[in-house]
């Protein structure tokens, strides 16, 4: 068998924290091994255990969650720490420059313990997660934050079908919603996925999305 998923809880809301554990220890493929009530000791935790993934609040004392997120998983961060961010959304107002900042993605607190521990799965696994019901609302709220770059789709280096499939990420669709979309296969749309981020540069869907809305391409 292999090891279990390594789960680091950072939030300020001890009921929030003891009802994680509760859903997180009771899978066979996951343990908690650690959990605290601020940024600060959210970031020396994890430097020091090593968890696979860090459950993230924003609104913590001490040190917020996206300058954590910063420290743990930014830009040149030597060996960074997946961080999954968990938002209550209509009271957090830098959950996308968390996402800037390095975090896999976010899910909403009052989200079923099915897919937090599937968004769990899949930031591990080395996927982004964009909770499809809020991300069009997130990116779209806080894109006038985004510094355009003054480029044209023109400009970017993908075919059209690479800059459809760019534009849905963006309104935060999932592979098998493209794929609905534009009648192709969910392995097809993986692919085109994959070619876009290998062609951008670009570390996961997350990125896709602010360099969709850096260049124009969404709205």
């Amino acid at each position: 068998m292999s090891a279990p998923i390594r789960v680091l809880i950072c939030d300020d809301q001890m009921l929030i924290r003891t009802a994680l554990v509760t859903i997180i220890d009771a899978q066979p493929d996951m343990e908690v091994v650690g959990e605290c009530g601020d940024g600060q000791t959210g970031v020396r935790l994890a430097r020091e255990v090593r968890p696979d993934v860090v459950l993230m609040d924003i609104r913590m004392p001490v040190l917020d969650g996206l300058e954590a997120t910063r420290l743990l998983a930014g830009a040149g961060v030597p060996h960074p720490v997946k961080v999954l961010v968990l938002t209550t959304f209509n009271l957090d107002e830098y959950v996308y420059e968390a996402l800037r900042a390095g975090a896999g993605g976010f899910l909403l607190k009052d989200a079923p313990p099915d897919r937090l521990l599937h968004g769990i799965r899949t930031v591990v696994g080395g996927a982004a997660l964009l909770d499809p019901e809020v991300t069009r609302q997130l990116v779209g709220r806080y894109a006038a934050r985004i510094r355009p770059t003054g480029s044209t789709s023109a400009d970017v280096p993908l075919t059209p079908r690479e800059l459809e499939v760019l534009r849905l990420i963006a309104d935060g669709l999932s592979n098998g919603e493209i794929a609905a979309v534009l009648v192709i296969s969910p392995e097809t749309v993986k692919t085109f996925v994959s070619r876009i981020l290998t062609k951008l540069q670009l570390r996961d869907r997350v990125q896709a999305v602010v360099y969709a809305y850096r260049h124009g391409l969404a709205t």
